[in-house]
């Protein structure tokens, strides 16, 4: 079974009821994934929260305050984008605790994958700053936390999100022990993402970023991805594997959009579940990031889901 780490506490971080990321995104999914019937055939975990510690294996301790500070002071923004309402400090930690509860269970082989429904999302938050609706960067944590608690020596972060992982690439970019690969629109927000930008000192060539223009058509996407999945990773063999699993590059997305039809989610995600089988006995942890169509991000994750179920 695909595990499925979930909580009614993602509904508590309040974003306001304009904002794009808001708690009717998985509450709309929780639904639909329950009248679809895939829901039972999932097992269901409920996150732990992560501590200070682990949270501060990407952050310093001082950010990781500020945050609480002013969620406990009632609330406040990060930047014009990300708001921190009273009860997000704590959403927060239940989202960046998910991933490492599904790192636990996978290696020890209780299942073989997992999807983390999580919010708020996580991978544009740097070390020292929550940007972009991210106030923790919940696939960095957890890839840090894999690397430190079971010594993996090759961590791979995939990341399908239409916006370029900013904060996700600051953790990692002197690690050659992570090869962090995303496809994302450009020039797009957060303005970062170029070809060029492929790590630094031993990092050098273990960030691959595949920058495209908003008319790309989703026969070059798969083309394009698969050729990095078939060449890179396989020359990479990782370890462990990480989706930062956003679904704005959908075609109708309200502000994201590229032209991925909602099957092409499951396409991709079976590509990622191929190397997975291949080099890492099939351990996948995903993460939900972005995707803001009401309506259709429920049918996206089925099909993120149904094709995880298939590994």
């Amino acid at each position: 079974m695909t595990i499925l780490v979930y909580d009614d506490i993602f509904l508590q971080h309040d974003t306001g009821f304009s904002h794009p990321e808001n708690a009717k995104r998985v509450e709309n999914t929780t639904k639909h994934l329950k009248t679809c019937k895939l829901w039972e055939r999932l097992r269901l975990e409920k996150p732990r929260a992560a501590s200070v510690e682990e949270i501060s294996l990407v952050h310093p301790q001082t950010y990781i305050k500020s945050v609480e500070q002013i969620a406990h002071n009632g609330g406040g923004w990060l930047d014009g984008d990300t708001p921190v309402s009273c009860d997000s400090y704590n959403t927060a930690v239940y989202a960046a605790g998910a991933p490492l509860l599904a790192v636990d269970l996978l290696m020890e082989n209780k299942e073989k994958n997992a999807f983390c429904m999580v919010r708020p999302p996580g991978h544009h938050a740097t070390p020292g700053r929550g940007m972009g609706f991210c106030l923790f960067n919940n696939v960095a944590i957890a890839a840090k936390y894999v690397q430190t608690k079971y010594r993996l020596e090759r961590v791979l972060i995939v990341d399908w999100d239409v916006h370029h992982g900013n904060g996700t690439q600051d953790a990692f970019y002197s690690d050659p022990a992570v090869l962090f690969f995303s496809m994302h629109r450009y020039p797009f927000y957060p303005g970062t993402g170029r070809r060029e930008e492929d790590g630094q000192g031993k990092g050098k060539g273990f960030t691959i970023n595949i920058p495209l223009p908003a008319d790309t058509k989703p026969e070059k996407y798969r083309e394009l991805f698969t050729e990095v999945m078939e060449r890179n990773v396989n020359w990479f063999k990782p370890e462990f594997i990480f989706v930062s699993a956003g679904f704005d590059a959908y075609r109708n997305d309200p502000i994201g959009g590229l032209h991925l039809e909602i099957e092409d989610f499951g396409i991709l995600t079976g590509i990622v579940t191929k190397s997975a089988e291949t080099h890492c006995g099939g351990r996948i942890v995903s993460c939900l990031e972005g995707g803001y169509h009401l309506s259709d991000l429920p049918l996206c994750i089925e099909a993120h889901l149904k094709a995880l179920l298939q590994a």
